[in-house]
């Protein structure tokens, strides 16, 4: 239950800090929203990590024991490895709009978690 909350939480959280740079441009909301991001961008890393972990944990538990692969580990997978791109690579992340589309993706993939029951 914890896992799958942290899971969710990583996914939102991550997605919300990857697709950023979308979210400023909504009108009377996106410098408020960027502010927020600026705040939580220093523990993206911290997020990072919490989503690789809670993914992969769930990604081995549905592969061995079932029912199946659900699409929350692997975006959670995914974001993680979003978030850690520059700490693990050294290079420069992949383009921006490709993230904070995917990013979008994982904020709604987060949301929908919170409201699925654990399987």
């Amino acid at each position: 239950m914890l896992m799958a909350l942290l899971l969710d939480l990583a996914n939102i959280v991550g997605g919300f800090l990857l697709a950023i740079s979308l979210l400023r441009r909504i009108p009377r909301a996106g410098d408020n929203l960027a502010r927020a991001a600026d705040r939580v961008a220093p523990f993206g890393w911290i997020v990072g990590v919490v989503a690789l972990v809670a993914g992969g944990y769930y990604l081995l538990v549905h592969l061995f024991d079932g029912p199946r692969v659900f699409h929350y580990e692997i975006v959670g997978i995914l974001v993680g490895v979003a978030l850690l791109w520059d700490r693990l690579t050294r290079r420069n992340a992949p383009p921006a709009l490709l993230l904070a589309i995917f990013g979008l993706i994982a904020i709604v993939v987060g949301i929908q978690g919170l409201f699925t029951p654990d399987g």
